[in-house]
């Protein structure tokens, strides 16, 4: 199994044409992010899709009015359920997890031909009024998903040189 053509055709889609989302790869892009990994496996997320064009719109609107919201078919938006619980280094474990997942489920996105982006700019409270996210959970991303309006522009990369080190900084 190799990975890395979805690595490296995935790019940040913030332009989607209107054509609808197949069931079966959206479910296949939700199971990807059902399957990874998360601290002590407790897999403390609720992703909740939104289809609904009305309901994009207001998302849109919680999301300073991000074209790509409004735009995209689906919106996924990845929360947490547990936003107490602390690794043993110390680290919360949600922004990990949620991480992990959204990039399960933005690989498995390239696989099935659709694009995506994660969103982290949104009025939180906003967001969780429109989707009646209990409040002591937190909305980690909103994820566009759907099928890309234009080729995306390829980005450049740091060198491995730059980014990985051996036995020491």
């Amino acid at each position: 199994m190799d990975v890395l053509p979805e690595i490296l055709a995935r790019h940040s889609i913030r332009r989607f044409s209107p054509e609808p989302v197949d069931k079966g790869a959206l479910d296949r892009v939700l199971e990807a992010a059902r399957l990874a990994p998360s601290a002590k496996n407790r897999q403390e997320w609720r992703f909740i899709v939104v289809e609904k064009e009305e309901l994009r719109e207001k998302l849109k609107q919680a999301a300073f009015g991000q074209e790509c919201v409004g735009q995209a078919p689906v919106i996924v938006a990845a929360c947490t359920t547990n936003i107490d619980y602390r690794m043993p280094n110390g680290q919360l474990s949600y922004p990990i997890d949620i991480s992990f997942a959204v990039c399960h489920m933005m690989l498995q996105a390239v696989r099935e031909g659709l694009g995506s982006v994660v969103l982290t700019t949104y009025d939180e409270q906003a967001v969780q009024e429109l989707l009646t996210v209990p409040y002591s959970m937190r909305v980690v991303m909103l994820v566009p998903l759907g099928h890309p309006a234009e080729a995306p522009e390829t980005t450049t990369r740091k060198s491995i040189r730059r980014v990985v080190s051996y036995d020491h900084w």
